[in-house]
Formats: C-alpha cells, structure tokens, sequence
C-alpha cells in the first residue's frame, strides 16, 4: 500500500509540475489563433486585389497592386513562418509535460532533457514572436489610410 501512495504522489507531483507547461500551450493556442486569423486577411485580400487587376486599365494602378500583392506575398510568408515555430513551441511544450510522466513513471533523472526541450521550445517561441513583430512592422509601414488618389 506505502509504494502505490508513494507512486499516486508521485504522479499529483509531476501534475503540479506540468500546470506552467500547460498554461504556455495555452497562450501558445491564443497566439496561433492570432496568426491564423492575420493570415487569412492577407490571403482574403491577395484574392480580392487579384481579382480586382485584371479590371484595371490605368499603370499606375496596375503596378500599385502588383506593389501591395507583392507586400502581400511577404506578410504570408512571414505570418507563416511564425506559425511554424509557435506549432513548434506548443510540441516541445508537449514533449516536455510527456517527458515529466516518463521519467516520474521510470524513475530517470531527467532534468538535462527537461531543461533543453524547454530552451528549444522557448527559442522557437521567442523567433516566432520576432517574425510576427516584423510582419506587423511591414503591414503598418505600407498602411493606408484616408483618400487615395485616382
């Protein structure tokens, strides 16, 4: 009976030791449904500026939304790459909450492992924070707003 309390409390140790972990895939979630959401008003409006193009007769006009499609094209790519490494934060995220029942059920010394998954996870975490900075720095430096010339 004294080994199946030991193991029980065990397991409630390693379940109050993932509830950080948890709470960042959390944010991390918020953080992609974000993303997500930025990326398909890029791609919604790519669509509309494509189909508005082959409408127009005006050069200027014609080479301000080849200008604006181009811009476009990089805030997707951008947007996409952040996707990318936050989906890959929220993983290591998730390998290290599996690895703290692994090691608490087998009985290894896991810390090193523990603490790598964790500085991988919080690389990828802080790149994809930068890359999406950078996408909000090239949609509000090619904003406008107001009357447009014709």
């Amino acid at each position: 009976m004294t080994n199946l309390s030991l193991q029980v409390s065990d397991i409630a140790h390693v379940i109050q030791l993932s509830v950080a972990p948890v709470f960042l895939v959390t944010g991390i979630g918020a953080m992609l449904s974000v993303l997500s959401f930025r990326l398909s008003r890029a791609v919604d409006r790519a669509r509309v500026l494509e189909d508005y193009l082959p409408t127009l007769t005006d050069e200027q006009r014609i080479a301000g939304i080849h200008r604006e499609l181009c811009i476009l094209s990089l805030r997707t790519r951008l947007i996409n790459w952040s996707i990318t490494l936050c989906t890959a934060s929220a993983l290591l995220i998730c390998l290290v909450i599996m690895v703290l029942f692994v090691g608490a059920v087998v009985g290894l010394n896991i810390a090193t492992p523990i603490a790598a998954l964790f500085i991988l996870s919080m690389a990828a975490l802080i790149s994809s924070l930068l890359i999406f900075l950078k996408e909000i720095q090239l949609a509000t430096a090619n904003l406008r707003i107001g009357p447009h010339e014709a």
